[in-house]
């Protein structure tokens, strides 16, 4: 096993056991629901007509390694290899925002909504390449929300539930261009300050002839489970996509741990090993660390 993976499974091992440790101490404390709350805070700026609302997280990571960076060039004019000597170390970003389409119609627990994810690798540390943009992938998507409040099991709480439509691409031009359109549904469930989110996904067919990824499934398999924990404004996040379904051998796995610095601001950890990092990587088994600032977190 290389350093970077011992590395990586050793963080998040200490990570989680802190994690149990800080749970088992204030597991008696009663808390409200995360996700009432952040509903809460969404319905202040849903009725605006120009509201922006937090989607998934957004981050700036100035400081990301990456153990392994696949050599494409986007560049139709280069004439030599240089131009795909990528750097190991560059800055991760990510921008995700929502806005409501359709609020309550006929007074259902209903929500429509338009969101858009942007994640950007910039080479900003390769001066001599002129620091270009490595990778970055698009995610429109438009979906329904139901929101409900219903216990399953051993207080178990399923909380919210959606379907939509999504596309993600790279924006890139042959060879190193990497899309996918899929029909994507999701349901949440929580217990005290333990958030479940289970995803499914059906890939929307393509001419074979014209699809660029078509073995897409093979890594991102057809769903991926994302536990989330809050406690005492810090926030940590599991992400496993694909591993059970390929037997542990395409799959992935993503940790993140968002903490308060001073007020406000907050760190951002993350850590990633498997399948998938970006569309340009899906097929490329990769290890990444990142250091950055924490704008906004799943609760």
């Amino acid at each position: 096993m290389r350093f970077i993976d011992t590395f990586i499974y050793t963080f998040i091992a200490i990570a989680v056991a802190g994690a149990v440790i800080i749970f088992s101490i204030s597991a008696c404390l009663a808390s409200e629901s995360l996700i009432d709350l952040r509903l809460a805070e969404e319905i202040e700026v849903n009725h605006s007509r120009f509201a922006l609302i937090p989607h998934k997280p957004t981050y700036i990571l100035p400081f990301v390694f990456n153990d392994k960076i696949q050599q494409y060039s986007s560049y139709e004019s280069a004439q030599n290899s240089d131009y795909n000597d990528f750097q190991q170390l560059e800055v991760k970003f990510q921008i995700s925002f929502k806005m409501p389409l359709l609020i309550e119609p006929a007074d259902l627990p209903l929500a429509v909504f338009f969101a858009y994810t942007q994640v950007s690798y910039w080479q900003a540390y390769n001066s001599e390449q002129s620091s270009p943009f490595r990778e970055t992938n698009y995610e429109p998507e438009v979906f329904a929300l139901w929101r409900f409040d219903k216990e399953i099991a051993a207080d178990w709480k399923i909380k919210l539930a959606s379907a939509g439509f999504v596309h993600q691409s790279n924006g890139q031009r042959e060879p190193a261009s990497r899309s996918w359109n899929r029909i994507e549904s999701n349901f949440l469930l929580e217990k005290e300050d333990l958030v479940i989110a289970l995803t499914s996904w059906y890939r929307l067919k393509e001419d074979y002839e014209s699809d660029d990824n078509p073995d897409l499934l093979d890594y991102y398999g057809h769903g991926e489970i994302n536990a989330v924990y809050h406690i005492e404004n810090n926030t940590f996040s599991l992400v496993s996509r694909n591993n059970i379904e390929s037997g542990f051998s395409r799959g992935s796995i993503q940790f993140s741990w968002n903490f308060p610095i001073h007020k406000k601001l907050h760190g951002y950890v993350q850590l990633f090993s498997g399948y998938g990092n970006s569309l340009i990587e899906y097929n490329q088994y990769t290890n990444t660390i990142g250091l950055g600032i924490s704008l906004t977190d799943w609760l």
